[in-house]
């Protein structure tokens, strides 16, 4: 179907979503979100299912929001949708694997931080861009906040420089980076196929306590907040710059 963006399979116990949206870098326009968000909800109710991996197509596993849907929609909308898909994956009853064989910006890695594990292959890149843009990134935070070091959290958010695979791995947004991302994919699965469901999911909660923790109590001061930055007139100038490719006007 031309107006499928994600794509859900089933094999030996394991369900793949995968984003297929390359015209746009996977953004997460509001289709998107609403595909990803029922798969997500199918696979967590398959009694079949043991665990979710989480992939792309093309070269960009997640660009971050949508920022045509930014400019001409409703921010509240669109930020209200992200922090869905980010609760959807955290609280999903089974282990979610992130495998990006490409790059993720902003609200991709905010996706990347909510998963339980994290696989990227060497040449995946990263970058928090929301400051470059006259945002900053609330949102994404509040899975990534608990991921990070402090000073690293500091460093790339306020700076918006893009790090590799190895830099993510150190700083905690990544589990390992794997030049042999199919044998490394296995073996996880495979270990993964091991637990038991109850097991599993009575797990996954304890793990993913601390980020559930901060979407509870900061989730809605960062909708606000992030909805109040993408209306501004200021992102309004680092979003058509970036869609113009020309400096804004801010920069030095």
């Amino acid at each position: 179907m031309p107006d499928e963006l994600v794509h859900l399979e089933m094999t030996n116990a394991i369900a793949t979503i995968t984003l297929d949206s390359p015209h746009n870098r996977n953004a997460l326009s509001a289709a998107l979100v609403v595909q990803l968000r029922a798969h997500l909800d199918s696979a967590g109710r398959d009694p079949n299912a043991r665990a979710v991996v989480l992939t792309h197509s093309g070269p960009t596993f997640c660009s971050g929001a949508d920022l045509s849907e930014m400019i001409h929609g409703d921010p509240a909308v669109g930020t209200r949708n992200m922090f869905g898909v980010m609760q959807a994956i955290v609280d999903a009853p089974k282990p979610v694997v992130a495998r990006l064989t490409g790059s993720a910006r902003a609200g991709g890695i905010g996706l990347v931080g909510a998963c339980d594990i994290a696989l990227a292959s060497p040449d995946a890149t990263f970058a928090f861009t929301e400051v470059r843009l006259g945002l900053a990134p609330a949102m994404i935070s509040l899975t990534t906040r608990t991921r990070l070091s402090e000073r690293s959290a500091s460093r790339y958010y306020l700076t918006g420089e893009t790090f590799d695979a190895t830099e993510a791995v150190r700083i905690g947004l990544l589990t390992e980076v794997v030049a042999d991302m199919d044998g490394a994919l296995a073996r996880y699965l495979d270990a993964l196929r091991q637990g038991s469901p109850q097991g599993l999911e009575a797990t996954k909660s304890i793990s993913a306590a601390p980020l559930r923790g901060l979407l509870a109590s900061d989730g809605e001061a960062m909708i606000e907040l992030s909805a109040r930055l993408f209306a501004s007139e200021e992102a309004g100038e680092g979003m058509r710059a970036f869609r113009e490719r020309r400096t804004p006007r801010w920069a030095r």
